[in-house]
């Protein structure tokens, strides 16, 4: 079933208003002509205006292709070539560039309509003013409306573009907000993680330290232990919705850490919680950097929550060795005993668990440190090297900091920039440096901004061209005309039967050489050898022909004939 497209009610009424335009301009041309044929000059070009208007949208080469029939009818009046299809022919020639993005085929359809216009100007053989017509008027009609036409579709290119630009941009920007609350998301996820997590495993120790408690009745330790499994509960829950707001591992390096809390007092916390740690720092406390104190802190959380939560009861041991460059952080839990809880011998990797180490891992890692995890004599042991001063460390997927990042952040923190945003978008008329990766996006917006001068230039230098190839024949017609008049005054001291000689200072210096079929078909005398000189220098009327007839050299007859005017 074929599906027809239906033009909006906006396109029919410019078309009407269209065809209104060049229909005044067209009547106006019949009044103005007087005796002109109603069917031929009125009827005929309506008729084709009616088809032409239309097909501007769908086939604008078509439309050129009709107006400029009726152009190439007019060149058949004998009284003047010049009509009002001239203004129709430049409208939809304008309409040609302005819908049409390519330009061969426009051009190969405007040569055309050129190249039939002298040819009918070739077949019928007409005036001299009737070549100046064709090769000046109706090129220019053609070229010059179909130049501005493209300029002005690239000026709307260009602006459709830098709304469609702006658009992106706007959708952008929600992406950035969008990515924003992710990430806000996995701060919390990380805070819930580290912290509320750390603070129920020690909650729930110190519940089960309670519960051994000699001075406590069976009542007690029964809502003890009640209350323990209730905390355990809460730890499961915790870990199920960490599971669904945590990010992609390695957007955060420091979130959730309270305010002023050293790991002297999280340490001092876990002993007064009775958990039986112990520790020791070795060497000066160097100067370190803030997201440095900070990935310290979380090792020893995190560390300390897999030992209270798999381990309990065993003893940990925590040393922080302080070099010259790095800081050495070690957490060593002992084995649990055999009659210990039974998750005790799960891996601390294992399960939404092993979240927090493997999100541990990648915070050091982006600080430029490392994290070794490995058994040790039945126990667990967790050794992190940091360096004192946070280095940036790209991970696979990662890109690297913008020029603008401050020396020092490390990829992936909150002060980096965020996945989803590029750097500024570079000028495209600009020199960039080797190597810079331009946006699609811009690319796009120089191609039309391109494409847009071109057309502009084009629109300023072909006028240029044609003038280079039109005027000189134009001006060797015009002087072709001007060269071969003979005024009436001399035309009357011209006597019949004197020789040429003596008539040359009378005679202008070449002979008009396109005089109508009708001039040439005028009697003459037998043998003769006639001449005829143009009576006056108006180039863009016809004239009275003057026709000198001769014998060898002698002047036999001159005569007028008559300019064919309506």
């Amino acid at each position: 079933m074929l599906h027809t497209r239906m033009p909006s009610a906006r396109s029919v009424c410019g078309d009407v208003a269209l065809w209104g335009v060049l229909a005044a301009t067209t009547g106006y041309g019949f009044w103005d002509a007087g005796s002109a044929s109603l069917v031929l000059d009125l009827f005929l070009p309506l008729a084709v205006l009616v088809v032409a208007v239309p097909w501007s949208r769908r086939r604008p080469g078509a439309a050129v292709v009709l107006v400029n029939g009726l152009c190439a009818l007019g060149l058949a009046d004998s009284a003047t070539p010049g009509n009002a299809h001239v203004l129709s022919l430049a409208a939809v020639s304008c309409l040609l560039g302005g819908r049409v993005a390519a330009a061969r085929r426009p051009l190969l359809v405007l040569a055309g309509c050129a190249a039939v216009d002298l040819a009918t100007c070739a077949v019928l053989r007409t005036q001299p003013v009737w070549w100046l017509y064709a090769l000046t008027v109706l090129p220019a009609a053609l070229l010059l409306p179909w130049l501005a036409g493209r300029h002005w579709r690239g000026r709307r290119e260009l602006v459709r573009e830098g709304w469609r630009l702006a658009r992106s941009l706007e959708e952008r920007q929600h992406l950035v907000a969008e990515r924003a609350r992710l990430t806000e998301r996995a701060d919390i996820a990380a805070d819930m993680h580290d912290s509320l997590g750390h603070a129920l495993s020690l909650v729930a120790l110190r519940a089960g330290a309670l519960e051994l408690s000699p001075d406590l009745t069976d009542r007690d330790r029964a809502d003890l232990a009640e209350l323990r499994g209730t905390i355990a509960d809460a730890v499961e829950q915790l870990r199920e919705t960490v599971a669904v707001l945590h990010d992609p591992l390695g957007t955060d390096t420091g979130a959730g850490m309270p305010v002023n809390d050293t790991v002297e007092d999280l340490l001092g916390r876990a002993v007064a919680s009775g958990v039986p740690v112990r520790w020791e720092r070795r060497g000066a406390m160097p100067p370190m950097s803030p997201l440095v104190e900070r990935g310290m802190y979380r090792v020893v959380q995190e560390a300390l929550t897999n030992a209270v939560k798999h381990a309990p009861d065993c003893a940990i041991r925590v040393r922080i060795t302080h070099e010259a460059d790095r800081t050495r952080v070690s957490v060593v839990n002992a084995a649990p005993s055999a009659d210990g809880p039974s998750h005790a011998g799960e891996s601390p990797a294992s399960g939404v668990g092993g979240r927090g180490l493997t999100g541990l891992r990648e915070r050091v890692t982006v600080l430029g440190g490392s994290l070794r995890t490995a058994p040790d004599e039945g126990g667990f042991h967790i050794t992190a090297v940091l360096p004192h001063q946070a280095t940036a460390t790209a991970r696979p997927g990662t890109p690297a900091p913008g020029p603008g990042a401050a020396p020092g952040t490390p990829v992936g923190t909150r002060g980096s920039a965020l996945p989803s945003e590029s750097p500024p978008h570079p000028d495209p008329d600009t020199d960039t440096a080797p190597g810079t990766v331009v946006p699609e996006s811009a690319k796009r917006l120089a191609s039309v901004r391109s494409d847009a001068r071109r057309r502009s230039a084009v629109a300023f230098v072909a006028p240029v061209v044609a003038a280079v190839f039109f005027v000189p024949s134009a001006l060797y017609l015009a002087w072709q005309l001007t060269t071969s008049v003979l005024p009436p005054s001399r035309f009357e001291e011209l006597t019949t039967g004197r020789p040429r000689a003596e008539l040359a200072p009378l005679l202008p210096a070449r002979a008009y050489p396109y005089p109508s079929d009708q001039a040439r078909s005028a009697s003459g005398p037998p043998g003769a050898r006639c001449e005829f000189y143009r009576s006056g220098r108006d180039l863009l009327d016809e004239v009275d022909l003057y026709r000198l007839c001769w014998s060898g050299n002698t002047l036999l007859t001159k005569d007028t004939v008559p300019a064919n005017r309506p």
